[in-house]
């Protein structure tokens, strides 16, 4: 079930956290509203906000957004950009207005209102499918929509949200996608256990970085790290330690979006931390855009590498396992020649020299995420 509960004065919180807790000046920039901004036409909401839709067909938000294009302007002002969020079917994954039939004009509105993301869910258009899940029937409400937003004189992220169906790994960027959804919600758990659904859907990845690469990215969702919306509650992540660096370790490696899901006015220093490790981020971020492939796997324990810009290699060590585990790197397996130095990611730390074999105690759902480089580049990391 979504989370609803969403206003102005919330994205504006929001927006505002983003900049006092110093996030923005990692990087990350956008402030995205989900589900809930408009008008549900089947509910008291009609009676409480008026009808979905103006009588020219154009979608009007709730009374908690009052001013769409003053929000925009708001978040941008503060050098943010602004997503918004509607499905291609008649209702939004929650029941509000959707844009079957209306999807060259609501983009156009988004567009006018200043917005720069689109998250498009599927939701009620499997009513359209009726139980159709084939490949064309997939494409063809995003194959609309990315025309469309193609068309329009303002650039916007296009986010495909389907869950994965019909391998839209294979398809998302010709439709213009920017990101593709490719499992389920993973804030819906696994028999009610967030680090399962993360394990599953982040390590699931495995098989699919051919489609990832500039442009068009997979997506196993979002990071909820830090204060979220859990058994609709707002709670601490019930995760470990270990499993919160593990998550943000393997969306780094998989050059997955660094989109949080939790309220950043409540962010404590542990997940701050988390969230700002510039040598991490760097991983995700790096110029090549190669996501991370999985050399091995050995029980609970898998080695995963990802080639850099810079000739150097990100290499993370996971235990999925439930107890401690020693996980063992061959440098055979990485094929480098020469001298090569590995420097730990979390600890800020230089470990001297690769040697043939490279050995690390991990915790239960734990990690260790190294940098690999040969002597021959410069660093200016000291430790």
């Amino acid at each position: 079930m979504a989370h609803t509960n969403v206003s102005d004065a919330l994205i504006r919180a929001q927006a505002d956290a983003l900049i006092s807790t110093g996030l923005a000046d990692h990087g990350y920039s956008y402030v995205n509203i989900d589900d809930g901004w408009n008008i549900d036409p089947n509910s008291k909401d009609a009676a409480v906000h008026g009808q979905a839709r103006d009588e020219k067909g154009n979608l009007r938000p709730n009374t908690n957004f009052p001013d769409m294009k003053g929000l925009t302007g708001y978040l941008h002002s503060k050098g943010l950009k602004g997503g918004i969020y509607i499905s291609p079917g008649p209702r939004t994954c929650a029941g509000y207005e959707g844009s079957y039939t209306h999807e060259q004009q609501d983009a156009r509105l988004f567009a006018a209102w200043g917005f720069d993301f689109l998250k498009y869910d599927l939701c009620s258009y499997e009513d359209i499918l009726q139980g159709k899940h084939g490949r064309e029937d997939l494409v063809k409400p995003y194959q609309l929509m990315g025309s469309i937003l193609a068309s329009l004189d303002r650039d916007m992220v296009f986010n495909l949200c389907e869950y994965g169906l019909g391998d839209v790994w294979q398809w998302g960027r010709e439709v213009g996608g920017n990101f593709w959804r490719t499992s389920d919600d993973v804030g819906s758990g696994i028999d009610g256990s967030l680090w399962k659904s993360m394990d599953a859907y982040g390590f699931g990845e495995a098989g699919k970085e051919h489609a990832a690469g500039p442009g068009g990215w997979n997506d196993p969702d979002n990071i909820l790290l830090g204060e979220i919306l859990w058994q609709d509650k707002l709670v601490p992540a019930p995760l470990t330690h270990d499993e919160q660096y593990t998550w943000m370790t393997l969306w780094a490696m998989l050059d997955a979006p660094l989109i949080l899901g939790s309220d950043l006015t409540k962010l404590d220093a542990f997940t701050l931390t988390l969230l700002t490790n510039d040598e991490v981020i760097a991983i995700n971020q790096d110029a090549l855009g190669k996501q991370a492939i999985r050399l091995a796997r050995t029980g609970g324990i898998e080695i995963w590498e990802k080639d850099l810009d810079d000739g150097s290699k990100a290499v993370a060590l996971f235990n999925r396992g439930d107890t401690e585990a020693t996980a063992l790197l061959q440098r055979a397996a990485l094929n480098v020649a020469g001298r090569w130095r590995i420097r730990d990611l979390w600890e800020h730390k230089n470990l001297g020299e690769f040697q043939p074999t490279f050995h690390a105690s991990l915790p239960a759902h734990g990690m260790k995420l190294l940098r690999i480089q040969p002597f021959r580049h410069h660093s200016a990391q000291r430790n």
